[in-house]
């Protein structure tokens, strides 16, 4: 079952707020991790609640961000969308780690950086 996934954004890395980013990256990811479809939205503010709301009526199954307000993290839960908290890194590396089945809250993912010879 393809499930949909949401990243706040703060340009090529995910957010280090929730409540203050301004763009995110909805994904369908199917069985086949190679299936993905992708949206980027932008917000007309930052704010946590906009954020909620986008959220719950894109049908969002997993939030995948950095930091985020107690408050904010037990309503997504009571609503039964699945929380990935207090990861950094690039957004696509992020949702290739989740893909998968290995990413965790509170995962630093670094750039890989290839040195020249």
């Amino acid at each position: 079952m393809p499930k949909k996934i949401l990243v706040p954004l703060y340009g090529n890395d995910v957010a280090p707020r929730f409540d203050l980013a301004t763009e995110v990256v909805i994904t369908s990811l199917g069985n086949n991790s190679k299936s993905r479809e992708e949206k980027i939205v932008v917000l007309s503010q930052a704010s946590a609640e906009q954020l909620c709301h986008l959220i719950l009526t894109e049908g969002v199954d997993v939030v995948i961000c950095s930091g985020i307000e107690e408050e904010y993290y037990q309503y997504l839960t009571w609503k039964k969308v699945q929380v990935v908290d207090s990861v950094i890194g690039p957004w696509q590396a992020v949702l290739e780690r989740f893909s998968k089945h290995s990413l965790k809250p509170g995962d630093i993912i670094y750039r890989k950086t290839f040195a020249k010879k």
